[in-house]
């Protein structure tokens, strides 16, 4: 365990430990799901897709990793997380780590996107996080034993990024959520960390949505090659995230970029608000140029 004061709060390492991984049917929740049970943590799995998270408890217990319990639903759906954490807490009591990583996305300019995608960003991406936490950190708490959560946030979470406003409503609110939280839990000695991933080589970075542009335009696939070049591995980032839990690090970054850039944001507001807008105007006039 890490101290703080007097309190000891944290945790030195996953052995034994019992972990929520939502999201682990594949890309970042995947590759946590299987760090952790390398590191020796017991598992307890859930995605929407039923498949790929069978898959990914088949590949944890070929390797003689443990998961106790895993069911497939959608986080969006308050009744089927509790019913889901009810179920667990009865037959496996209460968790040592929460990690909210499930989450998707959707870029888009205000005049293009529509109610439906503000509102699958908020849902997926801040109220499935919220059903999570308040679905088991409370248990956690009662159980008195400390412990970690974990919430994937993104750099748009920290960044104003062009076209990110609907994901970003999303990100920066469980950026809110964990700011909060982290003063709030630390007293309970329940260590909270945001994790600020940028672009992540996963089927969400290809797949993502992008409202009112033709994805295939070569103008558009230039813009996103930019973007994608620069992604880095699921696994790098799984990596990340269990060494800046050990390490008791509130902020988590998987790339040196986004770490920089958001001390550059913090640090010189002006020349940051100049980038921002010069790149909003670069995504405008593409914009512009594909409108025509």
């Amino acid at each position: 365990m890490l101290g703080v004061g007097r309190r000891r709060i944290g945790r030195r390492d996953f052995r034994g430990a019992k972990v929520l991984v939502t999201g682990a049917a594949s890309g970042i929740g995947r590759a946590t799901a299987l760090a952790v049970a390398e590191a020796g943590g017991e598992l307890v799995l859930t995605d929407i897709n039923a498949e790929g998270l069978a898959a990914t408890v088949a590949d944890i217990e070929a390797a003689g990793g443990q998961v106790p319990a895993w069911r497939a639903f959608d986080i969006t759906d308050y009744e089927a997380v509790a019913a889901f954490a009810v179920d667990v807490h009865a037959a496996h009591g209460s968790l040592d780590v929460v990690m909210n990583v499930a989450g998707t996305s959707t870029w888009g300019t205000v005049e293009n996107l529509e109610h439906r995608h503000w509102k699958r960003m908020v849902d997926i991406n801040l109220m499935g996080p919220i059903h999570v936490i308040e679905s088991f950190v409370p248990e956690m708490v009662r159980a008195g034993r400390g412990g970690a959560l974990v919430n994937v946030s993104s750099a748009a979470g920290l960044l104003a990024l062009p076209w990110h406003a609907a994901y970003s409503a999303g990100k920066y609110g469980i950026r809110g959520v964990s700011d909060v939280l982290r003063f709030d839990l630390e007293r309970h000695g329940i260590s909270v960390h945001l994790v600020a991933p940028g672009a992540v080589n996963t089927p969400l970075v290809h797949s993502f949505e992008l409202v009112g542009v033709d994805k295939d335009d070569p103008k558009v696939r230039r813009f996103t090659k930019v973007f994608t070049k620069h992604a880095v591995a699921p696994e790098k980032v799984a990596a990340a995230i269990l060494r800046g839990v050990t390490r008791n690090h509130y902020l988590i970054y998987s790339s040196f970029d986004i770490r920089f850039g958001y001390w550059w944001a913090r640090k010189f507001a002006f020349p940051y608000e100049f980038v921002i807008r010069r790149a909003s105007a670069q995504f405008s006039k593409l914009q512009d140029s594909l409108t025509k």
